[in-house]
């Protein structure tokens, strides 16, 4: 296991420098809400969701019942069974270290794990669990950095809950670039603006998601068929760095 994390420690260092600002983020927005380090913790190693913790931070301040709350993360978070569908295969030979690999599947350990295979004196296996457990541990560790901040230092969080709006369009900017199908960037945008107009801003997240859900799931095949046969382009510094930028 040693000799895995050695391997994938140098490729995820591009995670750890996003991990860490936006844990530590969510960790001053979460002590700013009046929950503390034991909430930050258990919130980041069980729900490991960059926008699904965001968001509960709104939801927690607003006394959102725990089930909408959940309801909520986990539409929010059903693209990430697009992402397991590539792996099916690789992941049914894991054994037991299938399920914590699936459950830390993030966009970019993802993308890592799509461009990046070990050395081979490596095991695979060992190799895909160190670099997604290296990763989870940079969220909670910049969660925790930002409640222990927060509660030592003062700091005005207005606006601080955009960032992950912003993360979201650099990711569909580099999807876009990346990728020549661009159907599912359609289908998010059309079925989100429908929604907003009819069932108005207070109301449209739930339907828009579970809209864009159905749309990708129909479409799946076609879209999986165009993604094989259009290559992706990556530029020189993604390709260096496991698909980041």
């Amino acid at each position: 296991m040693k000799q895995a994390i050695k391997a994938a420690f140098p490729i995820t260092i591009p995670v750890f420098l996003g991990y860490i600002p936006l844990g530590i983020a969510f960790g001053l927005l979460i002590q700013d809400a009046g929950y503390g380090l034991l909430w930050a913790i258990i919130s980041s190693i069980s729900i490991y969701s960059g926008t699904g913790q965001f968001v509960e931070v709104n939801f927690l301040s607003s006394a959102t019942p725990l089930l909408e709350i959940t309801m909520i993360i986990i539409i929010l978070n059903a693209r990430l069974m697009f992402y397991g569908l590539s792996f099916i295969d690789t992941f049914q030979k894991m054994g037991k270290k299938k399920w914590y690999i699936i459950f830390a599947l993030t966009d970019e350990t993802y993308s890592i794990l799509c461009a990046i295979k070990p050395p081979e004196d490596v095991d695979e296996d060992k190799f895909m669990f160190a670099l997604s457990m290296m990763n989870h541990l940079y969220w909670i560790i910049g969660g925790i950095i930002g409640v222990i901040a927060g509660s030592f230092i003062t700091i005005n969080t207005a606006g601080m809950d955009f960032i992950m709006t912003a993360l979201f369009v650099v990711l569909c900017m580099d999807q876009w670039k990346a990728y020549a199908c661009h159907e599912p960037v359609f289908a998010g945008f059309i079925c989100s603006v429908m929604a907003l107009l009819i069932f108005g801003p207070e109301g449209f997240m739930i339907p828009s998601m579970i809209a864009i859900l159905i749309v990708l799931l129909f479409r799946r095949k076609k879209i999986e068929e165009k993604m094989i046969n259009e290559p992706i382009t990556l530029d020189e510094n993604t390709e260096k760095i496991g698909g980041l930028k």
